[in-house]
C-alpha cells in the first residue's frame, strides 16, 4: 500500500512579495529550500495563516540568504505582503517506510525568514 505523507515543511514564514504579473509559482530563498529538503519545481501546498487560503503550486529558487517568499501569478491573489504562510510538500511512499520516515521541518525566524 502507498500513502501520502508530509515530506517537508517550512513553518511560518512571511510573504515578502506578491507578483501578479508573473507566470505562476512561489519563489523561496534557496537557504530555506535546502534546510527543508525542497527542490526547484517541486509541488508544494501554501497555507495562509492570516486568511485561511490554501493553494498548490511549484517552487522557483530564490536568491540565497534573501529571505524571499514571493507568491507569483494568480497565487499572488491569495496573500498580501506581510501575511504568514506555512509551506508543505508531500511524498508518496510505502506504508511501512512511512512509519519510520522523518520529514524535514524547519522553523525560520518569521520576521526575517532566515534560519535560526
Amino acid at each position: 500500500m502507498q500513502i501520502e505523507v508530509c515530506k517537508s515543511k517550512i513553518h511560518k514564514v512571511t510573504v515578502t512579495e506578491a507578483n501578479l504579473q508573473y507566470v505562476g509559482s512561489i519563489t523561496i530563498d534557496e537557504d530555506l529550500m535546502d534546510a527543508a529538503n525542497l527542490i526547484e519545481n517541486e509541488k508544494v501546498q501554501v497555507i495562509n495563516i492570516n486568511n485561511g487560503e490554501r493553494l498548490d503550486t511549484y517552487i522557483i529558487k530564490g536568491e540565497r540568504g534573501s529571505g524571499t517568499i514571493c507568491l507569483n501569478g494568480p497565487a499572488a491573489r491569495k496573500a498580501y505582503v506581510g501575511d504568514v504562510v506555512i509551506i508543505i510538500s508531500y511524498a508518496i511512499m510505502d506504508f511501512n517506510e512511512a512509519k519510520t520516515f522523518k520529514p524535514a521541518v524547519i522553523f525560520p525566524d518569521t520576521e526575517t525568514n532566515r534560519l535560526v
